[in-house]
């Protein structure tokens, strides 16, 4: 019997629920991670409302190989990471689309530690994905349980590791009625924060929807000293401060790079990717902060992270990761680390935000027909000229950067320059170019 093929991307492999991405292929995942990492198996989701089918399968699939299944629930992503050694697991499998949009969804694995799988191990499962296995019967299929407390005991990890005292302090949450529901509130009102919480009411349809991270302009920071908000899967965190001023990530790893490297904990430098602010690259050289520069996506930063021994990296969404707290990005973790700073030094978010300028920037996304379409467009004579004549045109004040989406059918054309107005004409002109490269916009 023939299967049809699934590839990862940059973040697992995804696509539009019971169509791109089916409840068959969900169990055939589930099938190989068993055939190659054998169990047992831990499995966690966001609150899509395909995330029950899917993970399920993904549980079904496991267990047909022969793997214990754990079944977490809804939690963060980095929830399932970290209870994945605490629970003993040979591998955890996440069921999300992280802030994509809920019609969406997609399947990811993490390895025993905790920490996403190499490229080489993707490789290796996508293989087995076509294979047919020998599967055992009677007592050799793998039983799937329920683990009701997943939440608390991910709340536990982390305030083990990262328990600021947050009484007195106004904190707003919007938890983009995703994976973080439960477990943010839970973790804010441990550690005595004055709490408010939006995006906590998930019905299926609602996640990511005019809330979380990819909303935060939306925050009323009225009457609160900071806010937090949340993607889909938690993997990710942005902040308000007190004035309503959003502080991204490029901010909040600019503001934690100063708090560990005054404490002398800044090892290795600091990761970020392409994406991040020119403003962030110039505070840091200004600080004689060493960092290192890796393509779009948090694995690229987890692993120049691995072989530089850093401390701290992350990407301008707001995926950060703190190398002496967690093994991947964690939402929850960054805002309590960046509340555990405004706590010890006594200052107001919008002070800490200060620590760099940022640059004005142009992000335009050019619709494509597919992947292919995309690099095709990115490469192409016409298009590399209209970058040639940008660069030359921006200087030193600025930069450009077009890339191909690795989790969506588009180009992404971003512009910064110290005038704003210089920043958006480019940026408009180059993707008109794009647009007309066979591209459609």
């Amino acid at each position: 019997m023939e299967h049809r093929s699934i590839s990862f991307g940059t973040d697992g492999a995804r696509g539009v629920a019971n169509r791109g991405l089916l409840p068959e292929d969900a169990l055939r995942l589930g099938l190989a991670a068993a055939g190659l990492f054998g169990g047992p198996m831990i499995v966690g989701r966001d609150t899509r409302l395909s995330g029950d089918m899917l993970s399920c399968a993904l549980a079904a699939g496991a267990a047909s190989g022969g793997a214990r299944v754990v079944d977490l629930g809804v939690l963060p992503t980095p929830g399932v990471a970290a209870l994945a050694p605490r629970l003993g697991a040979a591998v955890a499998g996440v069921v999300s689309a992280s802030h994509n949009p809920f019609p969406d969804n997609g399947i990811k694995f993490f390895s025993s530690e905790g920490r996403k799988l190499s490229s080489e191990q993707e490789r290796e499962l996508e293989a087995l994905i076509s294979k047919e296995f020998t599967r055992p019967a009677g007592n050799g299929v793998g039983a799937v349980e329920r683990l009701d407390e997943a939440a608390e005991l991910y709340v536990e990890a982390v305030l083990e590791r990262l328990r600021p005292s947050a009484s007195g302090i106004k904190v707003l949450l919007d938890c983009a009625n995703g994976a973080a529901f439960e477990a943010a509130p839970l973790a804010f009102s441990r550690i005595g924060a004055d709490l408010t919480v939006a995006g906590d009411e998930p019905d299926g349809t609602n996640i990511n929807d005019g809330c979380g991270s990819t909303h935060v302009d939306g925050l009323d920071i009225a009457g609160h000293d900071v806010a937090f908000a949340f993607d889909g899967d938690a993997d990710r965190a942005l902040a308000v401060d007190e004035k309503g001023n959003v502080v991204d990530g490029d901010k909040i790893l600019a503001i934690l790079a100063r708090d560990l490297e005054s404490h002398g904990r800044l090892a290795g430098g600091v990761v970020v990717t392409v994406m991040s602010n020119l403003g962030f690259f110039k505070a840091m050289d200004a600080s004689g902060t060493p960092y290192e520069v890796t393509p779009v996506g948090d694995r690229h930063v987890a692993e120049a992270m691995g072989r530089l021994g850093a401390s701290l990296g992350g990407e301008q969404s707001g995926h950060v990761i703190l190398a002496e707290h967690v093994t991947t990005g964690d939402g929850i973790v960054t805002a309590l680390a960046l509340l555990d700073v405004m706590v010890r030094t006594g200052k107001p978010l919008s002070e800490l935000a200060e620590v760099m300028d940022v640059y004005p920037q142009t992000l335009i996304n050019v619709r494509v027909e597919d992947p292919a379409s995309a690099k095709s467009a990115a490469v192409s004579e016409r298009v590399e000229r209209a970058v040639a004549g940008a660069e030359a045109r921006l200087g030193a004040e600025g930069r450009i950067l077009l890339r191909p989406s690795g989790t969506e059918p588009m180009v992404r054309v971003m512009v910064e320059h110290a005038d704003e107005a210089v920043c958006r004409e480019v940026c408009e002109e180059v993707a008109e170019v794009v647009a007309g490269a066979g591209v459609k916009a």
